[in-house]
Parts: C-alpha cells; sequence; structure tokens
C-alpha cells in the first residue's frame, strides 16, 4: 500500500483507540517515512482497558490478543498493536519503529558493551543488569556513544 493510504489508515484508527488511551503513536514503516509500508504499527498505553477493547473488536478480525501485542486484520491490512506502559513506551516505540537493520546496528553496539537493549520495551541494560536508558529514544542513541537519528532516517 501506498504511504499516504497507510497514514489515513492509521490516523482512523487513532481516531477511534485515542480516547481509550493516555498515549498512542504511529510506528514502524509509516513513521519512517517508507514509501510502501505492509502493515500499519502503532504503540499505545491504554487507559480504558474495557473500552479500549471493545473498540479494538470493533475494527476488525482479531488474529492475535495479548498483553503485548495484539494483531487486527482490517481487510487485507495487518494492524500491529504493541501495548506500553510508562516504563517501556520510548524503547517500545524506538524498536517498533526499527528499521529491522537499525535495531540490529543498536542491539550490537550494545552487545559489544556487555549491555542488552531489550526488544521487550524495558530499556537498555548494562551488565550489571541495571537500566542505563529508555526513558526517551534520544538516551538510548546518547548512552551507546550515536547521534540521535529521526525516524525517517532509519531506514
Amino acid at each position: 500500500m501506498f504511504l499516504e493510504r497507510a497514514e489515513k489508515m492509521a490516523n482512523e484508527i487513532i481516531k477511534r483507540l485515542a480516547p481509550y488511551c493516555s498515549r498512542i503513536q504511529v510506528a514502524g514503516s509509516i513513521r519512517r517515512k517508507a514509501p510502501n509500508p505492509n502493515d500499519i504499527d502503532m504503540v499505545l498505553t491504554p487507559s480504558d482497558l474495557w473500552n479500549f477493547h471493545a473498540e479494538m473488536m470493533k475494527l476488525g478480525h482479531l488474529k492475535m490478543g495479548g498483553q503485548k501485542i495484539i494483531r487486527v486484520m482490517v481487510g487485507n491490512i495487518q494492524i500491529d498493536i504493541y501495548v506500553a506502559d510508562e516504563d517501556t513506551w520510548a524503547t517500545l516505540l524506538l524498536i517498533r519503529t526499527g528499521s529491522t537493520e537499525n535495531n540490529i546496528r543498536l542491539c550490537s553496539i550494545a552487545k559489544k558493551r556487555g549491555w542488552r537493549l531489550a526488544a521487550s520495551g524495558d530499556g537498555l541494560f548494562n551488565e550489571n543488569g541495571e537500566r542505563i536508558a529508555g526513558g526517551t529514544e534520544e538516551s538510548i542513541y546518547q548512552a551507546l556513544g550515536l547521534p540521535y537519528q529521526r525516524p525517517e532516517e532509519r531506514g
């Protein structure tokens, strides 16, 4: 699908879910401004779980539902929704924005230092298991000694 269509669809979904979320943002290839996204990725923090789930069920066919990820098919478009809390928000947004190559690069740099960048969104941890970054995307880049990259630069 073309980026313009994907953005429009993502914005419609955000409008429907936003009343039940304290935070919601598009991620993935749409956030990176890729010309032809294959799916729609979002990161959100629900504030009203009951109504959030009720609205999710109205979006389309539920393929997978869990506490961390919800996958819904709207027609032939896959919507992946990643559920975050305040502690996991920034790292989850970073990881779910990608690209895969960028995530591998960040994780490799962390691993060379004996650190771990948690794909779960928990943050960046040092060799002692202490969280040293993850409150913002920028904090992770800074801790790894890298200049911050805007999402569209992460291709």
